[in-house]
């Protein structure tokens, strides 16, 4: 079996509206610019994997569109009605800075539609691991409210689907997009089937979620972790953060098949974080989360595309993962690399982002 790798063109074919940055065009902001989420980022991943040569250890597939009965386990039909109507009717925006234009409910579908496949792929044993390069991304995405680009909650809709379909019960989502994974929290906040941790910069999109103190409600208490990391956290403390924190929960919690939201914005080039992670960083927590799948669940693993708004580096970063997925011995050396090194934080901020690490640790075991 290979790494399977999900993507279709007509996710880079997704719109927006008239934003420059995050902020709407009007009043003194000039026209002419774009949200951040483009298609740009992912479309140039892919084009580095068939650069690159790693695309022949890959085996690529698209997927269908995630059918209404899939989303109507995560999504209400109110929302999903008036998300098509919209759709239809040339487009729009429901929700906070999440515009899209015409079909875009039909490309929205098809984005969850390759995590969904994604999923299944791994779970029937059609492959080793798997990996969705989706777009739009998924994981603000309340049941029925968008935000933060995210129009459908691609990876809840996944699990959501593979529960009923009964291949598997336990999943843990593992989030290490540098924003709070608040939508995919909010859906499984009250469940004890599916763990959740989230990996993120604190206090920076959204601004009023992602506290370490949200632990679950109900039944779901416990399986709910969120660690909020400081800014220019590095990336000794990220690995860190994920051998002392996400590591022992995922052992704790021993899931049939984790996923993780693998967004690349905690890179040091990124416009919408401060965290300095590396293509590096992202392919050794690719590799921890791995031998985790080893250990506990077959190997089953599957990551599902977030965030990454650096034109130049979220290709880098996501090749990083896709060789370390696929086991391949092709690279594509980080024309970064050495520069990012330098700007490592140093010592003294390292020992201070561990102390915060150990802080979490023993609020989590309290």
């Amino acid at each position: 079996m290979t790494t399977a790798f999900f993507t279709d063109e007509r996710c880079f074919w997704h719109g927006g509206g008239n934003y420059v940055l995050t902020v709407p065009v009007g009043g003194l902001v000039e026209p002419g610019g774009s949200l951040p989420e483009t298609p740009a980022t992912k479309r140039r991943l892919r084009n580095l994997v068939e650069v690159s040569g790693l695309v022949r250890d890959l085996r690529v597939t698209s997927a269908p569109e995630a059918t209404r009965e899939d989303l109507l386990r995560v999504h209400p039909a109110s929302y999903l009605d008036a998300f098509k109507a919209a759709s239809d009717a040339g487009g729009g925006e429901l929700g906070l800075r999440t515009p899209f234009g015409p079909g875009g409910y039909e490309i929205a579908a098809l984005s969850a539609g390759l995590a969904r496949a994604a999923l299944f792929a791994v779970l029937e044993g059609r492959a080793a691991n798997a990996y969705a390069l989706s777009r739009p991304p998924g994981h603000h995405c309340l049941p029925d409210w968008p935000n933060g680009f995210c129009l459908l909650n691609n990876i809840a809709v996944a699990v959501r689907a593979a529960q009923a379909a009964g291949l598997a019960q336990r999943v843990a989502v593992v989030d290490w997009d540098v924003h709070h994974g608040n939508g995919t929290e909010a859906i499984f906040l009250s469940d004890p089937s599916v763990l959740t941790i989230s990996l993120h910069q604190d206090r920076n999109y959204p601004l009023d979620t992602g506290g370490a103190e949200v632990r679950g409600k109900g039944k779901g208490h416990g399986f709910n972790i969120n660690v909020p990391l400081p800014p220019g956290t590095g990336h000794a403390s990220y690995l860190e953060a994920m051998e002392r924190i996400v590591l022992p929960a995922l052992a704790r919690f021993r899931p049939e098949v984790i996923v993780v939201a693998s967004g690349y914005d905690a890179s040091a080039m990124d416009p919408l974080g401060r965290m300095l992670a590396t293509a590096e960083t992202f392919r050794l927590m690719t590799r921890q989360v791995m031998a985790a799948a080893d250990d506990l669940c077959g190997g089953r693993l599957v990551l599902v595309h977030e965030g990454g708004y650096s034109e130049l580096h979220v290709p880098f970063c996501g090749h990083a993962v896709l060789e370390e997925l696929s086991g391949s011995a092709v690279r594509a050396p980080d024309p970064l690399a050495e520069t990012l090194r330098a700007r490592q934080p140093g010592a003294e901020w390292q020992a201070h982002v561990s102390d915060h690490i150990g802080r979490l640790v023993a609020w989590f075991h309290a």
